[in-house]
C-alpha cells in the first residue's frame, strides 16, 4: 500500500537539497517538513557542490533562471550523479521560452535524473525537443483527459523508457510510469491551480518520498503525487465562508501535515495501467 511510503519518509527524514524557484521557496520548504523532509535551499554556484554532497536528494526547479542558478543546477547535478543521489528534475515552463527549454535539456544531457515531473506540455517539451505552453502551465491541447489517458499512457511509458526515470505527468489527471507500469492517479482539486507553487511543492516532496524509498521508486512517486492530490481535497473540505487562495494553501500544507498511512492509503484514488 502507499501509505509505507509516506512512513518511511517520516522515519528517516530525508534532507533534500532544493535548487528551485524564488517564487514559491518558502512553501517548497514549508511542505517537505509537512511531508517529514528535511529542506536546504542554496542555488549559489560556490555552495551547491558542498550542499548536495550532504544531501541524499537533489530537487532542480527551472522556474526563475538566470546564468548563476543555471550553472549551480548544472554543478549539482553533476556532483549528485557522481554519487549516485536521487535528483528530480521540474522542468517548469519548458517550451516558454527558448533558455528554459535548452536549460531543460542541457540538464537531461548531463545529469542522471532518477524523476521527472511536469505537466505534459512541459513533459512533451522534453520528449520532443521542442514544444509550446501557455506560460509556466499545460497548454489546453495536450491536456491528459478519458479521451486521450491511452494515449497518454503510451506516452508517458515511453518516455520512461527512453529516459531511465520515473516520469510524472500532472494535472486533472496524472500519470506516474517506470516505463513498465503507470499508475493512474484523480486526487486532486481544481482550485489547486490557484495557488502558486503546488506543483513546486509536490516536486520537493515526490524528493524525500524517493529517497526514502530507493527500492520502491514509482510506488514512492505514485504515493507522493496521491499526497498532494489528497491534500488538496481535504483542504478544501476545511475551507470557511471567506477564504481565499491564501488559505487554502496554508490547508494543503496543513494536510499535508497531519496525513498518516491510513488517511493516504484510503483517499487514494488511482488504478494501475
Amino acid at each position: 500500500m502507499l501509505g509505507s511510503t509516506l512512513k518511511k519518509v517520516r522515519a528517516t527524514v530525508p534532507l533534500v537539497h532544493n535548487i528551485t524557484n524564488y517564487v514559491t521557496v518558502n512553501d517548497v520548504a514549508n511542505a517537505l517538513l509537512a511531508c517529514g523532509g528535511s529542506p536546504i535551499m542554496s542555488d549559489e554556484p560556490e555552495d551547491v557542490e558542498d550542499i548536495t554532497t550532504i544531501c541524499p536528494g537533489l530537487n532542480i526547479n527551472i522556474g526563475t533562471l538566470n546564468k548563476s542558478s543555471i550553472e549551480g543546477m548544472l554543478r549539482a547535478g553533476r556532483q549528485a550523479s557522481k554519487l549516485h543521489h536521487t535528483i528530480l528534475l521540474d522542468p517548469v515552463g519548458a517550451g516558454a521560452s527558448k533558455l528554459r527549454t535548452e536549460t531543460a535539456l542541457k540538464l537531461m544531457d548531463e545529469v542522471s535524473f532518477t524523476a521527472i515531473r511536469g505537466n505534459i506540455s512541459e513533459i512533451k517539451t522534453l520528449a520532443l525537443g521542442s514544444g509550446s505552453t501557455k506560460g509556466v502551465d499545460a497548454d489546453i491541447a495536450d491536456a491528459v483527459t478519458d479521451d486521450t489517458l491511452d494515449s497518454s499512457i503510451n506516452f508517458v511509458k515511453d518516455f520512461a523508457k527512453r529516459t531511465g526515470a520515473i516520469i510524472a505527468v500532472t494535472g486533472a489527471i496524472d500519470l506516474v510510469s517506470d516505463g513498465e507500469k503507470c499508475y493512474v492517479i484523480r486526487n486532486g482539486r481544481p482550485e489547486m491551480s490557484r495557488i502558486t507553487g503546488t506543483g513546486c511543492q509536490l516536486s520537493a516532496v515526490t524528493t524525500a518520498f524517493l529517497v526514502a524509498n530507493p527500492d520502491n521508486l514509482l510506488e514512492a512517486a505514485a504515493a507522493a503525487v496521491c499526497t498532494m492530490g489528497l491534500a488538496g481535497e481535504i483542504g478544501w473540505s476545511r475551507m470557511q465562508e471567506g477564504d481565499g487562495n491564501s488559505t487554502y494553501r496554508n490547508r494543503i500544507i496543513d494536510a499535508i501535515f497531519n496525513m498518516d498511512a491510513k488517511t493516504l492509503d484510503e483517499g487514494a484514488k488511482y488504478e494501475i495501467r
